[in-house]
């Protein structure tokens, strides 16, 4: 166990390491697990467990946390109250998404459409997917978090070709190549960014730490710090599945399986964005708040108005909701444009909404596709009538993703907009008002249809197995909670939102 002080949010708690380290841990040992058993339905509980140890890690670093971050191992790995967010988040989501893994494998199983290998091999991937996330976002170092944004491509490439044939290796080579361009991009930032921390005189051992470099922010040289920042919005961003790096989004959650598909879009999309939030005060301090915003501005705002017309002419409900969540992603990089403590906040609390929201949704919509072999808009009648769980799950969670109240995005939705308004900003909630005002009602639409009316007397009939059905009720019972009250959170959302605004 290593601890080291901090020049940037004060002293560090060192007697909390251990609540650090156990969300790399776990997941990591659940991977071994799964490596050497054989019974699939236990890998899929100890990968669950191994999530909500990364959750329950997040909470308590919520609640205990002192006044500067905690640092363990040698000053590798790093916790504040971003971290603390993006652990409960990882935990949210990755829980009831490794757990329903049980009855999708069972689904895949009974249908021929994977092998005894593929079933192992997604046993031992999706806790390393964890274990990559929960790295990224414990980094100290910006290049080890760069590492590890890479390894969620590695492993997650291999998860959306899951099941084989053309389309579904398609989408995984298209993933691969977009991502890596992306990826390498950013390292050409952070590799900026050591550049000129170095030219700063700061020893090349520590040029990319998060504490050092804000200590000695405004030491360094503004124009490479700019170039820099551009090139690290553009390559992380192209994780989040903002413009222009986004094409591989729809393709990706088409073709991954439905519990990847929730990972991939209630959870990564969020932690390729959080390294984004974790660089932007480091930039801010060296070049001012202004040029961030500019680019956050441009890059949400074009990524919203993409989302917006292509769910406009969307007939696959999962390519449908990929772009939903590309469309939430942009909204967000509005948010952290706008910058104050209570858009940060809100932001934050966004995150969090809305993995849990495409939790419910994917996990609902993979049982759709499974009953009618396919996810065509066209094909798909009457779910409620023959469904009521899938259906409400469904329903519920186009209500949370779209900020229907009382649901958590409507909340963040205000803030947000309110947040706007004082930084004198009001177009921008205008334009961006009437972007998602287009994606609601193509949502909301294609989800009567789906939904409603009379099925088709061929129409199958839609079952679920009962870890996926359990998953949903909790999923469910999650959005309502967060919805309703943020309890506990509510102090960590405020001090996130006032570390990344630079207040403290």
């Amino acid at each position: 166990m290593g601890t080291a002080t901090s020049a940037g949010y004060g002293s560090c708690v060192t007697d909390m390491t251990s609540l650090l380290v156990l969300p790399v841990a776990a997941p990591v040992a659940a991977a071994v697990f799964a490596a050497v058993c054989r019974n699939r339905r236990l890998n899929a509980a100890v990968a669950a467990a191994a999530a909500l140890a990364i959750g329950a890690c997040g909470l308590l670093l919520a609640v205990a946390r002192g006044s500067g971050p905690v640092l363990a191992l040698g000053g590798l790995l790093r916790a504040d109250a971003l971290t603390a967010v993006m652990l409960v988040v990882i935990g949210s989501v990755g829980a009831p998404a490794a757990w329903a893994g049980i009855g999708y494998v069972d689904q895949e199983v009974a249908a021929g459409h994977t092998t005894p290998r593929r079933v192992r091999l997604y046993g031992v991937l999706v806790p390393t997917f964890l274990a990559a996330m929960a790295t990224a976002v414990s980094a100290a170092n910006i290049g080890v978090m760069w590492a590890a944004i890479e390894a969620t491509t590695i492993v997650t490439a291999f998860l959306v070709g899951h099941r084989g044939g053309r389309a579904a290796v398609e989408a995984a080579w298209k993933y691969v190549v977009i991502c890596s361009v992306g990826i390498a991009v950013a390292l050409l930032g952070t590799v900026l960014v050591y550049f000129a921390a170095v030219q700063a005189g700061i020893p090349a051992s520590h040029a990319l730490d998060i504490d050092t470099l804000l200590a000695h922010a405004t030491a360094l040289d503004p124009a490479v710090l700019r170039v820099a920042a551009g090139l690290m919005v553009i390559g992380f961003g192209a994780k989040a599945g903002l413009v222009p790096f986004h094409t591989w989004l729809a393709d990706a959650h088409s073709q991954a399986p439905a519990p990847v598909s929730a990972l991939m879009s209630g959870v990564l999309l969020a932690v390729g964005f959080s390294a984004v939030l974790r660089v932007k005060p480091v930039v801010d301090l060296a070049v001012g708040g202004g040029y961030l915003r500019t680019a956050l501005l441009v890059v949400g705002l074009a990524t919203v108005a993409v989302a917006a017309l292509m769910l406009l002419v969307q007939r696959d409900f999962k390519r449908m909701l990929a772009y939903s969540s590309m469309e939430n992603l942009g909204v967000i990089a509005v948010a952290a444009a706008v910058g104050t403590p209570l858009a940060v906040a809100a932001l934050l609390w966004q995150v969090l909404a809305h993995g849990m929201g495409k939790t419910v949704l994917f996990l609902s919509a993979g049982q759709i596709q499974s009953a009618h072999g396919s996810s065509a808009l066209a094909a798909v009648h009457g779910v409620l009538s023959r469904s009521r769980l899938v259906g409400a799950s469904f329903a519920v969670g186009i209500a949370v993703v779209v900020a229907v109240p009382p649901f958590a995005i409507f909340g963040s939705m205000i803030a947000v907009g309110r947040s706007m308004t004082e930084v004198g900003l009001g177009w921008v909630l205008a334009v961006q008002g009437t972007l998602m005002v287009v994606a609601f009602a193509a949502l909301a639409s294609r989800t009567v249809g789906m939904l409603l009316g009379e099925p088709e007397p061929s129409a199958p009939a839609i079952t679920t197995p009962r870890s996926i059905s359990l998953a949903l009720v909790i999923g469910i019972a999650a959005c309502l909670a967060l919805g309703l009250s943020a309890g506990l959170l509510a102090g960590l959302f405020r001090d996130a939102g006032l570390m990344l605004a630079g207040v403290r």
